[in-house]
């Protein structure tokens, strides 16, 4: 799999992509993230990417053509599933929009910046926008970053332990049960007997029950169907 993150930060993510998981999956070579700063496709002597919006609005407003120029050019190169836009009125990022991009072969991520993009670029060059919550951030750099971990988390070979991954929260629209380790009893706080019995059919029920009962007390809205 291969990601192309488009930014005018690219400073902003790079520790973030060479680190942990992301970085352990590069290594083996499951997944290629690669960052493009978007001035670089500038022709302005300053490198400069936005300009006023029409209309007199306030802010700034991301241009048509460096953003143009950078995706045509990985495209030129390759194929790809998506141009995900990052923004917060595209669709809500959840674990299931994560498990269906872990299956592409190849994604852009532009990070929004500013007041927004020329909605030309939204109109035609991106196919799906994403949002990570209602809420604006400074820029998409960290939606991105979001995506990205949670894409690679899920791409087959990347974590060890396959069944960890697919045990995670949200896998099954619900939360996870509590987990525990030694020692068993610390200062009196004491694991649950059950899962110290060895009887796994037991252990199982209870982190059923125990799932589905924090998920009705914390998050009720994921049983709303």
């Amino acid at each position: 799999m291969r990601i192309d993150i488009v930014t005018v930060l690219p400073a902003m993510i790079e520790g973030f992509i060479h680190e942990s998981i992301l970085a352990r999956a590069q290594k083996k070579g499951l997944v290629e993230i690669h960052l493009h700063n978007l001035r670089d496709y500038s022709n302005d002597k300053w490198r400069r990417v936005d300009d006023y919006p029409y209309g007199g609005f306030a802010g700034m407003v991301m241009q048509c053509e460096p953003i143009d120029r950078c995706i045509s050019s990985l495209k030129d190169a390759r194929e790809y599933d998506e141009v995900i836009f990052t923004s917060p009125d595209g669709e809500q990022f959840n674990q299931h929009v994560a498990n269906d991009l872990s299956l592409k072969q190849n994604i852009i991520i532009l990070c929004g910046h500013y007041k927004g993009i020329d909605h030309r670029i939204r109109e035609h060059l991106i196919t799906r926008e994403i949002s990570i919550g209602d809420y604006v951030l400074t820029g998409g750099e960290l939606a991105a970053a979001v995506m990205a971990d949670a894409i690679v988390r899920v791409v087959p070979g990347v974590i060890g332990d396959e069944q960890s991954a697919l045990s995670d929260c949200f896998q099954d629209d619900i939360l996870s049960a509590p987990v525990y380790t030694r020692p068993a009893d610390y200062n009196g706080w004491k694991v649950p007997e059950i899962l110290l019995s060895g009887n796994e059919a037991l252990i199982k029920q209870w982190e059923i029950d125990q799932a589905m009962e924090r998920t009705r007390r914390l998050r009720p809205d994921l049983l709303k169907d």
